[in-house]
Parts: structure tokens; sequence; C-alpha cells
């Protein structure tokens, strides 16, 4: 097993997951804001879930984001 090499392999696809997962909630929020489901101060919840199936792996995080 290749420490260095599975290192980066997960970082490039935290990158992915990060800069992707952004995009989809600040589009999301303003679609929201667009609409009038949004004015500023809501607490909204967000869930993720992680899974690799090969190796049995399920992680789940909730959060809240604040919107001004």
């Amino acid at each position: 097993m290749n420490e260095d090499a599975i290192n980066m392999e997960i970082r490039r696809f935290l990158k992915k997951v990060g800069i992707t997962s952004q995009r989809e909630i600040e589009k999301a929020l303003n679609a929201g804001f667009a609409s009038g489901k949004l004015s500023g101060g809501e607490q909204l919840e967000v869930n993720v879930r992680l899974e690799m199936p090969e190796i049995g792996l399920v992680h789940s995080l909730q959060e809240k984001i604040s919107v001004e």
C-alpha cells in the first residue's frame, strides 16, 4: 500500500467534492432567495453521506448553515 499515492487520491476526491458541493449549495440558496423561500436569517440543515460499499464505509455528517 502506497500511503502517499492514496493520500493524494483522497485529497483529489475531497477537493472535487468540496468544490462541486459548494457550487450546488450556492445555486440552491440563490434559487431559494429568488423564489422567496428564503429571506435571510434561516438555519438550514445540511446532510452528507459518504459511502465506499466495497469496504463497508458509511459516514454521515449533519450540520446547519446560517443564511444571512
